[in-house]
């Protein structure tokens, strides 16, 4: 069932929900989880889980389809690991709608309407998805020349994996591990050891980059990219070879800015912390 799935994380107000699109059988999945928690207003993924549990026990009882058929996809957990997660789809979520007294119900069904209009859009015309990216981001209050960045640093970073594909690396262990290298060699960090720097945990890495970062691991890639097309690797040995002279390229970038300007690139900030973030609890409170 993972073959063919695209997974991405869409926001219901403003909770994140992991979304699934299955292209084998034209479909979306929602994680059961994020569903409760967006219905519930919960927020603690542990007290979510629990009420979890507690519904699929209730629908068990009253022999509902909703349980008998869960399936599970491999998706990113909360705390950032690849874990196996209960997933929904369309009609299966509105069954738990209907299952959990909640005001954010008929919200939540509109919602639902919406993601698949435009998926269905998208399918047409790839650029509505670029434009609802960048809503998105409007949405969590990055700025403008960020959002511009991060667009960037994603088309960058699929012409990579893009490339990857074509030598048969998988998705998963292979794409993990050569991005490693590269954020080793340019940032002296794994994913994870600069996930930890910033204090991060489910939060997305990218997501919490200041524009030099953005800028340097969009150079990493870039120009591991560019070496792949050029010596074309066979082994994943040649592999990580080039991966290490695509984030070398960036790490000498980086070296020179940092001598000019006696500024560190790395940084410790996170979004909530980046000055071009705007809380949005900021209006919500006043309420």
């Amino acid at each position: 069932m993972q073959t063919g799935i695209n997974v991405k994380r869409q926001l219901f107000d403003t909770a994140q929900i992991r979304t699934a699109w299955d292209e084998a059988e034209e479909k979306w999945w929602f994680s059961a989880l994020d569903v409760v928690a967006a219905l519930t207003d919960q927020p603690d993924y542990t007290k979510a889980r629990n009420y979890w549990k507690w519904l699929k026990g209730k629908l068990r009882q009253e022999g509902s389809e909703v349980v008998s058929v869960t399936h599970q996809l491999k998706i990113e957990a909360p705390d950032g690991k690849q874990r196996l997660t209960d997933v929904l789809d369309t009609q299966q979520v509105f069954r738990v709608i209907q299952s959990i007294p909640s005001r954010k119900a008929e919200p939540f069904k509109l919602w639902l309407a919406d993601v698949a209009r435009q998926r269905m859009d998208q399918l047409q015309d790839p650029e509505l998805s670029i434009e609802q990216a960048m809503q998105d981001y409007k949405r969590l209050g990055y700025s403008d020349n960020w959002i511009n960045q991060r667009l960037k640093s994603i088309e960058i970073r699929k012409e990579l994996t893009d490339e990857w594909k074509k030598h048969g690396l998988q998705e998963g262990l292979e794409f993990a591990f050569l991005t490693d290298v590269i954020y080793k060699t340019w940032a002296g960090k794994t994913a994870r050891e600069y996930k930890h720097y910033k204090g991060l945990k489910k939060e997305n890495l990218r997501d919490n980059m200041t524009n030099k970062e953005l800028v340097m691991s969009m150079l990493a890639e870039l120009s591991t990219k560019e070496i792949s097309e050029a010596v074309q690797p066979a082994s994943m040995q040649e592999h990580e070879d080039v991966a290490k002279r695509g984030g070398g390229v960036a790490k000498e970038a980086r070296l020179k800015l940092e001598a000019e300007t006696g500024k560190n690139v790395i940084s410790q900030q996170s979004a909530k912390q980046l000055q071009q973030f705007q809380p949005l609890n900021k209006t919500k409170n006043r309420n």
